[in-house]
C-alpha cells in the first residue's frame, strides 16, 4: 500500500511538472519571435506626456527560445552626419544621434502570474543600465506587447510606455 501511495504521488507530481513545462512553452511561444516599435510614450512627473523618439518610432525587439533578446529604438528622423563620418560629427549631430537612440541586448525572463517581464541587461547604448535587472509590467494582447518602464535613461519620475507589435513568422 506504501508504494501504491508513492507511486500516485510521483505519478501527480510529474503530471504537474508536465502542466508547467506546456505553460512555460506556451508562454514563450506567445513571446518568442521579433516585434516592430509601435510607439514609445514619456510621462513625466508633472503628468506631462513626450514622445522620444517622435510619433513614428522606429525599432525592433527580438526574443529567442533560448532567453536571449535585443532592442533596437530610433526616432525615425534623425540629421544625417554632413561629415559622412561619425567620428566627425559635430556636437549638435553627436547630440541628435544620442538623443534619438536607445539599444541593449541581454537574457529576459516572464512571469506571466505577475504581468513582469525582465531584461537581464549584458550591454546597453545606455551603460547605466548594463549588469541591471530591468523588470517591467506588461499586457499582451492581439500581438502587442506593451511594458511599462520605470527606470528610464531619463532618470527620475519619468517612466515610459512602449508597445510593440509581433511580425509574423516567416
Amino acid at each position: 500500500m506504501k508504494h501504491l501511495i508513492w507511486a500516485a504521488f510521483i505519478m501527480g507530481f510529474t503530471a504537474l511538472q508536465a502542466q508547467d513545462l506546456d505553460l512555460s512553452k506556451e508562454i514563450r511561444k506567445q513571446f518568442v519571435g521579433t516585434w516592430s516599435l509601435i510607439a514609445v510614450e514619456n510621462t513625466n512627473i508633472d503628468g506631462s506626456k513626450i514622445q522620444p523618439y517622435g510619433q513614428n518610432p522606429v525599432g525592433l525587439l527580438v526574443l529567442t527560445e533560448k532567453g536571449d533578446y535585443a532592442i533596437q529604438i530610433l526616432k525615425a528622423t534623425r540629421p544625417k552626419v554632413k561629415a559622412g563620418d561619425k567620428n566627425k560629427a559635430t556636437p549638435d549631430e553627436n547630440s541628435a544621434l544620442v538623443q534619438g537612440n536607445n539599444s541593449h541586448f541581454g537574457t529576459y525572463s516572464v512571469e506571466p502570474e505577475k504581468h513582469t517581464i525582465t531584461f537581464h541587461v549584458q550591454h546597453a547604448f545606455y551603460p547605466n543600465w548594463e549588469g541591471i535587472a530591468q523588470v517591467r509590467s506588461y499586457k499582451l494582447e492581439d500581438n502587442m506587447l506593451r511594458y511599462v518602464v520605470t527606470n528610464t535613461t531619463n532618470g527620475g519620475a519619468v517612466t515610459a510606455t512602449v508597445v510593440w507589435k509581433k511580425n509574423p513568422a516567416h
